[in-house]
């Protein structure tokens, strides 16, 4: 196998990049597996979960009565369209970019993704109202490749399943606890904490007070800063794959277009209708977390004595699924591997339509309605950009990384995430959210249900575990 240029391979000697990294690489390279599987989700989680300070918060605000450039399209459907814009153009780019970085700069580029958002930011509070989109626009180009950096820390390893559930965990909380805490800096409940603060704390309270809903993003990334920058460290630190690893899951190097464009040759009928699934999911996903205000207002939870309700409802999701992809771990073999992830992802489609009829019948509140279509979205999202692609390259056997399949699905969703608000807003302007995102449930259900069938029985058909692996790392390699 022809090394990749830029790419260190994983035989050469490692010696002197470990001595730059410090004492604690060379404890973690002898560290029990537990031990490294919790440094790695901790580090990962952190980083991720506080990315989505600079990138949700804006949620927590309504904007009511205000429309864009007085059309048809209300304030808060513009900005987030331009973000989700600017969201999906990233994942297009990360397509090429995240892929062949080589890792010595990984970590120089997630801060440097994440200055660029919160100063898009900056620029987002200061603009006029039609404006904003702009700064939204750019906010969500930096933040798009994010997810991409932080993955390839983790993948290719043995235990990458748990440490890839372990991160996906991170957006389901932190979505909630950032729009939550965005809601406490308008209150002026954040800047009341402050004032507890010795030497500084007072002047912190007098200066923020109650945050505007324009400079509510901003404050928030402000405050996640630090502790982000903290977690990269620690990622840093991690050592690279061992032998072991590249033995059971293949090695993961730089992937360059010959080797994309073959991957995607060997497995374009299957690829397809997960993309189609993933299309519905993040859509029908974007549209719950940008609007869980307006949601549980709809479902008779207002603000006042529900101040914490979205961390609440996500909490609860995050601890379903993350349950449920931990028993994933258990399936070693690829194919079984593979047939137990397809199971659990169709089964949370399917879990939309039940909740809702529940619902409908007056079996369950609508919180825990709130909290179902969670888990069942999130069952069948979050293997997208952890277990599935995962365990199809080590199936595949591709030399490359996951992370341009994750990237190819996450650019075509975003994409369907904007139609769907358009949508909304032109064609379905008079119907109340609730009443929309509840008719959506329908549709996600039944038509992701179909297309993860149906994927999955293209990818398992075949006698040998997802066919010759071998012919697309040999029209591949680099």
């Amino acid at each position: 196998m022809q090394k990749m240029s830029g790419e260190r391979s994983i035989d050469e000697p490692l010696s002197a990049e470990r001595r730059r990294r410090g004492r604690l690489t060379g404890w973690l390279e002898g560290a029990s597996t537990p031990v490294f599987v919790a440094y790695a989700i901790v580090a990962s989680f952190g980083a991720y979960f506080c990315m989505y300070a600079f990138r949700k918060p804006f949620a927590a605000a309504r904007f009511d009565g205000e429309m864009f450039l007085g059309g048809e399209i209300e304030l808060k459907s513009a900005i987030i369209i331009s973000q989700v814009l600017g969201y999906a153009l990233s994942k297009y780019i990360g397509i090429r970019a995240v892929s062949e970085l080589p890792p010595r700069y990984h970590a120089a580029a997630l801060v440097g993704l994440i200055v660029w958002g919160e100063g898009a930011l900056f620029l987002f509070a200061q603009l006029p109202n039609d404006a904003k989109v702009i700064g939204i626009f750019l906010n969500g180009l930096s933040l798009g490749m994010v997810w991409g950096l932080v993955v390839r820390f983790l993948e290719g390893r043995v235990t990458s399943e748990l440490l890839l559930a372990g991160l996906s965990a991170s957006f389901i909380v932190s979505s909630g606890v950032v729009k939550d805490f965005g809601r406490a800096l308008m209150s002026g409940r954040i800047a009341e904490m402050w004032s507890s603060v010795p030497a500084v704390g007072q002047w912190i309270h007098s200066w923020m007070g109650q945050v505007s809903e324009a400079w509510m993003p901003a404050i928030t990334g402000l405050h996640f800063l630090p502790v982000f920058l903290f977690f990269v460290w620690m990622l840093v630190q991690m050592p690279v794959p061992t032998e072991r690893d590249a033995d059971e899951r293949h090695r993961r190097e730089s992937m360059g277009s010959e080797r994309r464009w073959a991957f995607w040759k060997a497995y374009w009928p299957g690829l397809v209708l997960l993309i189609a699934a993933y299309f519905l999911l993040t859509a029908f996903r974007d549209f719950r977390d940008n609007f869980a205000v307006e949601l549980f207002e709809g479902l008779g939870y207002p603000y006042s004595g529900n101040e914490t309700i979205i961390s609440e409802a996500e909490t609860w999701t995050a601890v379903g699924v993350i349950g449920f992809l931990a028993m994933l771990n258990f399936f070693r073999h690829p194919r079984r591997g593979l047939i137990a992830t397809f199971t659990v992802m169709t089964a949370g489609t399917l879990l939309l339509g039940a909740a809702t009829l529940a619902l409908q019948l007056g079996w369950i509140s609508g919180f825990a309605w709130m909290v179902l279509i969670g888990l069942g979205s999130y069952l069948a999202y979050v293997p997208y950009g952890s277990l599935l692609f995962e365990r199809l390259m080590a199936s595949s056997g591709v030399v490359g990384t996951a992370v341009f399949a994750i990237y190819v699905a996450d650019a075509v969703g975003y994409t369907g995430a904007v139609g769907i608000l358009l949508f909304k807003d032109i064609w379905a302007a008079d119907v109340a959210r609730l009443d929309f995102f509840r008719s959506f449930t329908w549709l996600m259900s039944a038509g992701g249900a179909a297309c993860l069938i149906w994927s999955a029985w293209v990818f398992l058909r075949r006698d040998r575990s997802l066919g010759d692996s071998s012919d697309v790392n040999r029209e591949g390699s680099a």
